[in-house]
């Protein structure tokens, strides 16, 4: 669990326990996400393999270490894809809309919550702490979309 790992860097992460509280009290829409699908956690262009082909055509996929099977929209990927209103919405051309319910709009609090747990643990690490005091800011303004 991010909360605890966060903990063992002296870290406070209250804020992670709450969000993992809100995600438990909302496990039913959680679960309305049916068919997982396996999400690569870093899938980026230095991590791809592409074929030869008039139009490029992703054929492999490399360094797998962030694997696991979950909504598409908790991948970091889709995270960053969103980050900025700039060509990279180009990607959902190709890869197709996103359900923009209720239901998915809570779900991707949820997992920005997850993804900012996961940025302050890097920023612990890499001593950026101004970065660490501005994760707090972004999970409390997420936090208050979950309760």
């Amino acid at each position: 669990m991010i909360a605890g790992d966060v903990e063992s860097c002296g870290l406070d992460a209250a804020d992670l326990r709450k969000a993992a509280d809100a995600a438990q009290a909302g496990a039913q829409v959680l679960d309305e996400v049916a068919v997982p699908r396996l999400l690569t956690g870093d899938l980026w262009t230095v991590n791809t393999m592409l074929a030869a082909a008039p139009v490029p055509t992703i054929c492999g996929v490399l360094d797998m270490d962030r694997t696991w099977w979950g909504d598409p929209e908790a991948d970091w990927t889709m995270r960053m894809a969103r980050a900025k209103q700039d060509a990279r919405m180009a990607f959902f051309d190709s890869y197709g809309g996103t359900e923009a319910n209720e239901a998915s709009r809570w779900r991707r609090h949820v997992y920005e919550v997850r993804h900012l747990g996961a940025l302050r643990l890097e920023r612990h690490r890499l001593g950026n702490e101004a970065g660490v005091e501005d994760s707090y800011r972004a999970v409390a303004e997420e936090l208050a979309s979950l309760t």
